[in-house]
């Protein structure tokens, strides 16, 4: 009897230590399983992580015009770079703390999308506001190119008509004079210039008071003056004259004769005798004076 009792718990521990043991070895297995997908999840996690960082470093490549959303982006990185580290160093068997990475790193994802589409919408802003800019810059170039040619065209058309309104002298003469005011072709008796001139009627001229200046210049280039008062305005500066004459021009032509007193030595050469009216140089003859 007692054999028996001996053999019935003998085969009763016996089926118990099986069971244990079947149910230590399925443990195991399924331990064993779930480290490897957890070493699985981990190695794609930093695989995502890793291409995240690779993004990153493209973006940063970026014409990013914004200083807050440059720096915003930095920081996201930085922080993603913080996360890459931690899951580097978290042990494959803390899946809660694996997992809560996960969802940061598509925190950081969708942060970085919303980052990325606002930095490619300035960008393009900035691209339209440019060519916009280029586009009137191109303009403004080509209104000032059109008023400098319109200026030019102005410049020369009021010349034209500054030409056309100005005096003009027509017949001139000089007939040098003795003492008795008696014509002489004999040098050492000159006393006296006579300048005999006219004005031709110029339609587009007005009518008024004018102040005929003749500049008598002689061989050597100097213009001969009674006075150092004798100064005109001319172009952009005074100059001396050697004689000034009013006349009442109405609009028809007019004759003139004007006198210059010989009260130094003339020269024998060629002279010349220009006439100023209005600012405008009318006329420029050369006469001869033989020694």
């Amino acid at each position: 009897m007692k054999k028996s009792i001996v053999i019935i718990v003998s085969t009763v521990l016996v089926a118990i230590i099986a069971i244990l043991v079947w149910l230590n070895l399925s443990q195991r297995s399924e331990m064993s399983e779930m480290i490897e997908q957890l070493e699985f999840e981990k190695e794609a996690l930093e695989d995502e992580y890793e291409d995240l960082s690779i993004q990153f470093d493209g973006y940063q490549q970026m014409d990013i015009r914004n200083d807050s959303l440059a720096e915003l982006l930095s920081k996201e990185q930085q922080r993603m770079r913080d996360l890459m580290e931690e899951l580097r160093i978290t042990k494959v068997t803390n899946a809660r703390r694996i997992a809560e990475l996960k969802k940061e790193l598509a925190t950081v994802r969708a942060v970085m999308v919303v980052y990325v589409q606002q930095i490619d919408s300035l960008n393009r802003t900035n691209e339209r506001l440019t060519k916009e800019n280029q586009q009137m810059r191109q303009q403004n170039q080509q209104i000032i190119q059109a008023n400098t040619e319109l200026e030019q065209q102005n410049t020369a058309l009021n010349e034209v008509v500054s030409r056309a309104s100005m005096l003009e002298i027509g017949d001139f003469k000089v007939i040098p004079l003795n003492k008795r005011d008696r014509k002489t072709s004999i040098f050492s008796q000159i006393q006296k210039l006579e300048f005999q001139y006219t004005i031709l009627k110029i339609i587009t001229c007005e009518p008024g008071v004018k102040n005929v200046y003749v500049r008598i210049i002689r061989p050597d280039g100097e213009v001969m003056s009674k006075s150092a008062m004798n100064v005109m305005d001319f172009e952009n500066g005074t100059v001396p004259y050697s004689i000034k004459q009013e006349i009442e021009y109405a609009g028809e032509e007019i004759s003139g004769v004007m006198y210059w007193p010989v009260e130094e030595i003339l020269q024998p050469g060629i002279y010349n005798a220009d006439f100023i009216v209005d600012n405008n140089l009318i006329g420029s003859f050369p006469f001869t004076l033989k020694k």
